[in-house]
C-alpha cells in the first residue's frame, strides 16, 4: 500500500472532519487515494494534503462545491484564479448588499418614521420616451440602473429636449406577487424613434401625494409607508401603479446618499387645488 495517512490522521492534519472528508469522496471532491476493499477503510497521500488546504478555504469562502471542484480542474493558473476572482467578487456584492441592510435596519429603529412633508398633487399626462418590461421585485434595481442609463443615452442621441425629471411607474403587482409591470421614462418633446426596447411613452395623468425620499433606494419602503399611511388614514387611496420621479439619481451621481425620489401614491382628490402641502 503507497499510501501512508489513515483518514483519522489525513482529518488531523487537515482539519477536516472525518465526515467532511467522507461527503467529499461521494461527491467527487477529494478521493482518497486508496480504498480497502476488504475494510472499506481509506487512505490518503502526504501529496494531498495541500489540495485538502485549498478545499477547505474555499469552502469556508462559501464556494459551492461544483466551483470548487472548477477551480481544481483549471488548467492553468490564470485560468484558476479567474474562478476564484468571481466568486470573491459575489462576496463583495453580498457583504455590500448586508451592509445595506444592516444600515438600513439601524435607521429604522433611529428613526422610527419620517417627518417629511407631503403635497397633493395633479399631474399632466406628458408624452416621454421610455422602456417597460416585466420585472421581478429582486432584479429591479439592476435593471432600473441599466434602463436608466439607455433612456438618458437616446435622449441624447435623438437629440431630444428632455422637459422634467426621470420617472418610473410600477405596478401594485410587482410588489404584491413580487413580479409585475415596470416602466421607467424620461418626459421629452419631440419625435421619438423605437429602436430596441426604446418605445414613445405618454405618462397618464394622475392624482398623487407626493412625498420625497433622500438617499439610496435600499430603505424607500420606510418613506413609501409614512406615505401609505397618510393616504389610507385620509381614505383616499385609489388603486393605480405607483409613480417615483427621479429628481437626482444614478445618472446624476454614483454616491447613492446623493440621490433625491419624489414617490407618488395614487389618491382620490374632491379638490382642485394642486399646492396645498398636507401631513
Amino acid at each position: 500500500m503507497t499510501a501512508a495517512l489513515t483518514v483519522g490522521d489525513f482529518s488531523r492534519m487537515t482539519h477536516l472532519s472525518v465526515k467532511t472528508l467522507r461527503h467529499y469522496h461521494d461527491v467527487g471532491l477529494l478521493e482518497p487515494a486508496e480504498v480497502n476493499p476488504g475494510t472499506g477503510y481509506r487512505y490518503y497521500r502526504h501529496d494531498q494534503v495541500p489540495t485538502a488546504q485549498v478545499i477547505r478555504r474555499l469552502r469556508d469562502l462559501e464556494m459551492p462545491v461544483a466551483e470548487v471542484k472548477a477551480v481544481l480542474a483549471a488548467d492553468d493558473l490564470a485560468a484558476r484564479n479567474a474562478l476564484i476572482a468571481a466568486h470573491l467578487d459575489r462576496l463583495e456584492a453580498e457583504l455590500a448588499a448586508t451592509r445595506s441592510a444592516v444600515d438600513s435596519l439601524r435607521n429604522l429603529l433611529q428613526n422610527p418614521e419620517t417627518t417629511a412633508p407631503i403635497e397633493l398633487r395633479t399631474v399632466p399626462a406628458s408624452p416621454a420616451v421610455g422602456i417597460r418590461a416585466d420585472v421581478h421585485r429582486e432584479d429591479l434595481l439592476v435593471w432600473w440602473r441599466g434602463v436608466l442609463g439607455e433612456l438618458h443615452a437616446t435622449v441624447s442621441a435623438q437629440r431630444l429636449r428632455q422637459t422634467g425629471p426621470s420617472g418610473g411607474l410600477y405596478t401594485s403587482e410587482l410588489i404584491q406577487q413580487e413580479y409585475g409591470e415596470a416602466v421607467v421614462f424620461i418626459p421629452v418633446e419631440g419625435p421619438v424613434r423605437a429602436i430596441g426596447r426604446i418605445e414613445s411613452f405618454e405618462v397618464p395623468a394622475a392624482e398623487l401625494a407626493i412625498i420625497t425620499h433622500h438617499g439610496a433606494l435600499d430603505d424607500i419602503d420606510l418613506t413609501y409607508a409614512d406615505l401609505g399611511r397618510y393616504t389610507t388614514r385620509h381614505e383616499i387611496s385609489v388603486d393605480g401603479p405607483l409613480h417615483e420621479y427621479y429628481l437626482h439619481d444614478s445618472f446624476d451621481s454614483s454616491d447613492p446618499s446623493q440621490w433625491v425620489t419624489e414617490l407618488g401614491w395614487p389618491i382620490f382628490r374632491a379638490d382642485s387645488d394642486s399646492s396645498t402641502p398636507n401631513r
